[in-house]
């Protein structure tokens, strides 16, 4: 059975050592951080001028912390080490440095979340359409780590796009079907104007000839929708 008052000593602990303790964190625009300290989750609130990017942040109260500074590469790196990683296709820009994207990889997306459907990643630095990246999955967002040079098929998918060839005429010799699909993904995020509605909509074929639709939530970039599920 669990001790009630151990725990309540856990959690208030827990606490105080956040109040105490500086720590390393991705944030983006519109959004909270988060850090985990004994295994338990805090969520806080940014306070100040908006910043997106990595940074050493410090709390100011059990709900709310400041930017100290803004994280060196070595820490950022040595953060994002510690994550799986995932190949994807940058198939459009969202907001800020936020993208949609598509896993290179069905089976090692299958894998690793057990879904596979367009995925945002967040803090992409000099991305364009159509880039491979590797991104990292800290188990509720994706982060940007650095481009795949070891998959590159950009330039072709560049030049068909430029040309205006539809998804459904696509020939390119060595394409994957995920890389189709990211092409159908990017042309429709080409085509999409930016208005006034509270989404991102996109449609997608798997490779068997299932349709999906996938939302993206404009005010805090929730992808929601029907995607490809796996069960053991």
């Amino acid at each position: 059975m669990v001790n009630i008052q151990q725990l309540l000593t856990h959690f208030i602990d827990t606490g105080q050592e956040l109040c105490q303790s500086d720590f390393l964190a991705p944030c983006v625009r519109q959004r909270c951080l988060s850090t985990c300290i004994n295994g338990v989750t805090h969520t806080l609130n940014l306070k100040g001028w908006p910043f997106e990017g990595w940074g050493l942040f410090r709390p100011v109260s059990f709900e709310a912390a400041t930017l100290v500074k803004e994280a060196g590469l070595a820490d950022v790196n040595q953060y994002l080490q510690r994550l799986p990683a995932l190949q994807l296709y940058l198939v459009g820009r969202l907001q800020h440095r936020s993208w949609l994207a598509y896993p290179m990889n069905a089976s090692d997306a299958r894998q690793r979340l057990g879904i596979v459907q367009p995925m945002v990643v967040h803090l992409v630095t000099d991305g364009e359409v159509f880039d491979p990246v590797i991104a990292r999955w800290d188990g509720h967002a994706f982060w940007f780590d650095r481009l795949d040079r070891q998959a590159d098929m950009t330039s072709q998918l560049r030049q068909s796009m430029a040309q205006g060839i539809r998804s459904d005429r696509l020939c390119i010799k060595g394409l994957s079907a995920a890389g189709q699909t990211a092409y159908s993904l990017a042309c429709q995020q080409a085509d999409c104007s930016p208005g006034k509605r509270d989404n991102w909509s996109v449609h997608w074929t798997t490779t068997d000839g299932e349709d999906h639709t996938t939302t993206i939530t404009k005010e805090d970039l929730t992808v929601s929708g029907t995607g490809i599920c796996w069960s053991d």
